[in-house]
């Protein structure tokens, strides 16, 4: 890979808390997305 390419993530859907379905390709062409993955409390 050269210093030109770009990696892309591979699309996929979750649903937020109130209930949306979110898409990572929502997101593109955004200079930076964060994830959290929320577990739960235990």
């Amino acid at each position: 890979m050269t210093q030109t390419e770009t990696l892309i993530a591979p699309d996929f859907t979750l649903t937020d808390v109130s209930g949306r379905q979110v898409s990572l390709s929502d997101y593109r062409g955004q200079k930076h997305v964060v994830l959290v993955f929320n577990r739960g409390f235990a």
